[in-house]
């Protein structure tokens, strides 16, 4: 017996897509099913071809079946999963391939996030077995299957991984790769790196080695070099004889030459100091919630560039690989989030908790180790790090994220007191979030040069590193007016601004490395007394316009590119977007 049978779009959250209430807050088991016809050389009996079902991203917890077998589990969103279901689909050509998804997005103290299921036992107050969903972080957890499903083949001998790191000087850059290969020891593999005009710079062989090249055109941060996003086109093909056929699998990966470096002031790209100006964003829209929309994801690429952007981080989830493409192809600067967001509770921090945060750090670096764009690795957001079991964690934590990737800086993005985070001895880089006069002090614009200048002197006298302001903001409802500016306008908005920034500007010139506003756009949260209809604490609308904040910043943003710039000075103006 199932409940209703209703359309659903993939991909698309489910909660926003109908009338009824019911489904916008559900949480448990929902069921999603779709038949495909596959193309009849992929149904054979061929035991040189496997057939790959692919899932780019579903909250939370996934079942998936192929007519009727179970062919994989995966607990978390935001990250791929795939299983091989040759053997179940392959000879049976003309009938339809069924595919079934069972989806949970129940948050346990153990899932990443965290959350807990509250039962309401007074029988005065709730019905029978009625139950909420608690969480401990500020957005809508929305869920259903949020990016592509996709099918594809390989041959039975296929290249499984690549992972490529890059060093350079001024005249000549390395690019060491290794490759995996699975389903046979023998086979041979031949490289090629091509520049974007498709010319060949250099040549290679075998599973692992080293390609040199001369004169390198390195990989810039937009805003940093009058042609960011440099990417090369690294060509690995493979071939092997297997039952006197050659299998033959080519994979390209786009390949960016950089450099990433952190002293105990700066934080160098390429060898060169660079300033995160950036935002925060959420991965959230109207009625597709989280679901993966390429005119909004253009859009936003837009607005960053117009802005003066250079930079964001994926708060607080691992992005759609759509969106990671594009940061590589524009120059975008990525602190790339797992999903650790909300660990509060003691129980948060156990056994279990730290093996499924340690898998998903693995899933995670898999699948974007090889991005230029991602510069530093973020284990957590706001995570409880003044409790006791919390130095064990992050210390493990960041520990496994190190052995796996030592090419990065790891951080996590904290909001405790700098005398008592037990996180914070392990990080590469202090990334702070604080609220003055919002969430404290509320409406006394006066007290944040004195609260801010003293968050960072503490911050760097206890631990030398360098810092970025990772969030900060107020909330504004657009079109509300205020002089005096006063909580909710946007002339408030605008004044916080501007009173965090006059610290940025004297901090900037000793150890402070970056600003990335809270937050881009509004986007949904649960409902509640502060809420109105989400968290407005956006530069630009929900459905993306802009507040009177977002010019401020647009004009420190292209201020502080000016200074740092060595860009010609036509690109160096604002019309550099017609």
């Amino acid at each position: 017996q199932t409940g209703p049978v209703i359309d659903m779009p993939v991909p698309a959250s489910f909660n926003d897509i109908t009338q009824d209430p019911s489904l916008e807050n559900y949480i448990g088991w929902v069921w999603y099913e779709k038949e495909v016809l596959l193309p009849p050389r992929w149904l054979q009996e061929d035991l040189n071809t496997r057939v790959v079902l692919r899932f780019d991203s579903a909250h939370y917890y996934s079942i998936v079946w192929v007519n009727g077998v179970q062919v994989m589990e995966h607990e978390g969103g935001h990250l791929p999963f795939e299983a091989d279901i040759s053997s179940i689909i392959q000879g049976s050509p003309g009938i339809p391939c069924r595919i079934t998804v069972a989806l949970n997005n129940t948050l346990t103290p153990h899932t990443l996030p965290p959350g807990s299921i509250q039962y309401m036992n007074d029988k005065t107050r709730y019905p029978k077995n009625y139950f909420v969903q608690n969480t401990r972080f500020d957005f809508f957890n929305y869920a259903g299957i949020h990016r592509p499903v996709v099918l594809y083949t390989t041959p039975s001998v296929y290249i499984d991984d690549i992972t490529v790191t890059t060093t350079s000087s001024e005249s000549v850059a390395m690019v060491q790769y290794q490759v995996s290969v699975v389903g046979s020891t023998l086979y041979s593999l031949s490289l090629s790196l091509r520049d974007q005009e498709g010319k060949v710079v250099a040549t290679g062989d075998g599973p692992a080695g080293e390609l040199k090249v001369l004169n390198p055109n390195l990989w810039w941060p937009y805003l940093m070099h009058e042609n960011p996003g440099y990417r090369y086109s690294l060509e690995v093909k493979m071939q092997a004889q297997v039952n006197g056929a050659l299998l033959e699998d080519v994979y390209t990966l786009p390949v960016g030459i950089r450099t990433v470096h952190v002293t105990s002031t700066q934080f160098l790209i390429n060898g060169r100091p660079f300033y995160f100006h950036g935002v925060n964003k959420h991965e959230d829209a109207d009625i597709r919630g989280k679901g993966l929309d390429w005119p909004l994801v253009v859009k936003d690429f837009n607005l960053l560039r117009w802005l003066g952007a250079n930079s964001f981080r994926t708060s607080h989830y691992p992005y759609a690989e759509e969106i990671m493409d594009l940061c590589d192809a524009y120059g975008i600067v990525v602190i790339d989030e797992c999903p650790g967001v909300g660990i509060k509770m003691a129980e948060s921090f156990g056994n279990k908790s730290l093996q499924h945060h340690l898998v998903v750090m693995e899933e995670l670096i898999r699948r974007d180790k090889n991005r230029p764009s991602v510069v530093m690795w973020s284990v957590a957001n706001e995570p409880a790090s003044e409790l006791p079991p919390a130095a064990y964690y992050f210390k493990t934590v960041i520990a496994h994220t190190k052995a796996l990737d030592p090419s990065r800086p790891v951080t996590f993005v904290t909001d405790a007191n700098y005398a008592l985070d037990r996180g914070a001895p392990y990080v590469d880089v202090i990334c702070v979030n604080s609220y003055f006069s919002w969430y404290h002090d509320e409406g006394h614009l006066e007290v944040i040069p004195l609260q801010l200048t003293t968050q960072f002197e503490n911050w760097y006298k206890t631990y030398q590193k360098p810092i970025i302001q990772s969030e900060y903001g107020a909330d504004s409802v657009p079109g509300l007016h205020s002089d005096p500016p006063l909580m909710f306008s946007e002339e408030y908005q605008k004044a916080m601004l501007r009173e965090y920034h006059s610290i940025f500007d004297k901090k900037r010139k000793e150890y402070v490395i970056g600003e990335l506003i809270w937050n881009f756009a509004d986007f949904m949260t649960n409902q509640g007394t502060t809420r109105v209809l989400g968290n407005k604490k956006g530069i630009f609308t929900r459905q993306r316009q802009p507040k009177s904040a977002a010019f401020v910043l647009r004009e420190r943003y292209w201020k502080i590119a000016n200074e740092s710039s060595c860009l010609p000075p036509i690109i160096k103006s604002n019309t550099l977007f017609l």
